[in-house]
């Protein structure tokens, strides 16, 4: 058979939503989440938008299994936890800065062996390590080890496991394994929650094992987090608060939780949002 009767590659892919609409995407899960199901008619009231261009959403929303439509509505299969392949249009400026103020905490000056978790402000952590020499990645997240797979100067393991799908993280028993045999100088996670009370949490617990096998055999634990985690609790433990040596956010987090975890011994980094922190192009 010809190539030639073979259509491009491209043509097979479906185009992604513009910004504003993946925006709107995540809104319209986010609205569903925490209220439950909802009329067509009180969900354009929220969104300001028209019945037609809510339809054309739901149904978008429907085709990828994430809500389900009701008489007159919808309510979301999601869960509490947003699917990753949206995740990361959620404050997106504020989880950049926290990325440049987290790799400038990691030293330059010697080899250094790190382990990053899955979420979309690590895979930010990732992408400004890029340009770091004499450093090795571990990872179980298929969005991290694509932010740095492509870089020649870097190292990157990834471990084996069970790709949840809601965040592309390889789970269970091969990944346990994997971080089981290794040693490294820093663990980064980000989290669903984190709090003085309750640690670090997140939404799974076979997710919540595995972190807690990388959180093990790393020398220090950096934690990653907007300021919308921090007081949160979610279902899952993966370490206690005392077990966090740093917690980089952003100056949204509630004051009075960041010195309940500094009394813990956590030292804090505040990501300022600055006219020079901007989203990198693309």
């Amino acid at each position: 058979m010809s190539t030639a009767a073979l259509p491009a590659l491209h043509s097979w892919q479906p185009s992604a939503p513009s910004p504003r609409r993946t925006q709107r995407l995540v809104d319209i899960l986010d609205l569903l989440t925490t209220r439950g199901a909802m009329s067509v008619g009180a969900l354009c009231g929220e969104l300001q938008v028209s019945p037609a261009t809510l339809r054309r959403d739901m149904t978008h929303l429907q085709d990828q299994g994430l809500v389900s439509r009701t008489r007159g509505g919808a309510r979301a299969n999601t869960g509490p936890e947003l699917p990753v392949r949206l995740r990361d249009t959620k404050s997106p400026l504020a989880k950049h800065a926290i990325a440049v103020t987290a790799a400038a905490l990691l030293p330059t000056d010697r080899p250094l062996a790190v382990a990053i978790g899955g979420g979309s402000t690590t895979a930010e952590v990732a992408r400004e390590l890029g340009h770091r020499q004499r450093l090795t990645i571990v990872t179980n997240a298929l969005t991290t080890a694509a932010a740095v797979a492509a870089r020649p100067n870097l190292q990157v393991i990834m471990t084996g496991g069970v790709i949840r799908a809601s965040s592309f993280e390889l789970v269970g028993s091969l990944a346990e394994n994997a971080f089981n045999g290794i040693n490294v100088n820093l663990a980064i996670l980000g989290a669903d929650g984190v709090s003085a009370a309750h640690g670090v949490t997140t939404h799974d617990h076979t997710e919540a094992r595995t972190n807690h096998a990388m959180v093990t055999h790393a020398h220090r634990l950096m934690v990653v987090a907007d300021g919308s985690k921090v007081g949160q609790t979610t279902v899952a433990k993966v370490a206690d608060a005392s077990e966090i040596d740093v917690l980089v956010t952003d100056p949204s987090a509630d004051p009075d939780e960041l010195a309940r975890l500094t009394g813990l011994g956590v030292t804090v980094h505040l990501a300022r949002l600055s006219a020079d922190v901007s989203l990198p192009l693309s």
